[in-house]
């Protein structure tokens, strides 16, 4: 999990005591190739940004827009980003 304040609320620490199964595990402060979310943000910058330039925020805008819209064109390329293939590291105690 990344770091959100949410994670860490006296609401689910109470909850997290009742259930000692579950174990949050925090993500370190940086750690983008970890974050999904962070993935998907560099594809759409790559397709949206990357050696372009809108004179217009309105133009931007659309082509964002656009791009979130029809996303299931991208299946496969996104398919490939989002991977679960980290490897573990132990911390010795």
């Amino acid at each position: 999990m990344d770091n959100a304040k949410y994670f860490k609320a006296k609401i689910v620490k109470e909850w997290l005591e009742k259930h000692p199964k579950l174990k949050l595990e925090f993500l370190p402060p940086y750690a983008p190739n970890l974050n999904l979310i962070e993935r998907f943000w560099r594809f759409a910058k790559e397709h949206l940004v990357k050696n372009t330039y809108y004179e217009k925020y309105k133009t931007f805008r659309a082509k964002v827009f656009q791009f979130l819209n029809h996303i299931d064109e991208y299946t496969n390329e996104l398919e490939t980003l989002m991977v679960d293939k980290f490897q573990i590291v132990k911390i010795k105690a």
